[in-house]
């Protein structure tokens, strides 16, 4: 083959290896600017920041970064709702996933449950920790059955690797419904004071229902679960000293 002949292909290469790192690119903006103004002006992290003052510097190994939501979610959003993989602290290795939620409000989805349940199982192949830090508003609606499904798997994993790996949870965002019934079967789980919470339905349904005024922090906080519930091992006040 001819140099002549060779170099279509050749440029072809060339854009789709540019066409793959501008989906990488466009997945680490997570859900954009604004919407991490946003998490940012809540005095929370994104998830990628968070993962990055956890892991060890460059330890970071992503899996499944292109995978997108399925169906209509009224978004074209160029990943899914949470952040999977490994890396190392302390020199040691650990699994993690770390809900996004400036992506869909970090809901649930059939996708985000498989990738969620890829890392678990190669946690426990592997005998590493895995790492599971919570910022999710819970099943995502236009999923129907196959989010619950996916809280389903995850729950009957997490009894799998009960005593046979650490399970960790750390709460940073408002969390409800299936996105607090894994952590509380976990081993140790940390909450973030202020802006972690943990509650099966929020203070507007219970309005609603009951009647009675009660805030996100009296009904879910930290300080709710770590001196009353019982639920939460440790309570630590601000992000940066909860991922330390």
């Amino acid at each position: 083959m001819t140099i002549e002949e060779a170099a279509p292909a050749a440029a072809t290469a060339r854009d789709k290896l540019d066409d793959l790192l501008a989906r990488k690119a466009a997945a680490e903006a997570g859900g954009g600017e604004k919407r991490i103004e946003a998490q940012h002006s809540r005095g929370k992290l994104t998830a990628r920041e968070r993962i990055e003052i956890l892991l060890d510097d460059g330890s970071f190994e992503e899996v499944d970064q292109l995978v997108r939501p399925r169906g209509n979610v009224g978004t074209d959003s160029p990943t899914e709702a949470v952040v999977t993989g490994w890396g190392k602290i302390d020199g040691r290795p650990v699994y993690l996933f770390a809900y996004d939620f400036t992506l869909l409000g970090g809901s649930l989805s059939e996708a985000v449950a498989e990738k969620i349940l890829k890392v678990m199982d190669l946690a426990l192949m592997t005998g590493a920790p895995i790492i599971g830090i919570q910022d999710s508003g819970g099943a995502r609606i236009q999923d129907g059955s196959e989010a619950l499904r996916g809280f389903g798997e995850i729950f009957a994993m997490n009894t799998i690797a009960s005593g046979v790996i650490p399970q960790i949870s750390v709460i940073m965002g408002p969390c409800a419904g299936g996105a607090v019934y894994s952590p509380a079967i976990t081993d140790f789980i940390f909450m973030t004071e202020g802006t972690g919470q943990m509650y099966i339905t929020g203070p507007d349904v219970i309005r609603a229902v009951t009647g009675e005024e009660v805030t996100h922090e009296e009904l879910g906080g930290a300080d709710a679960h770590a001196s009353r519930s019982g639920v939460a091992h440790f309570a630590i006040e601000g992000e940066e000293a909860t991922l330390a």
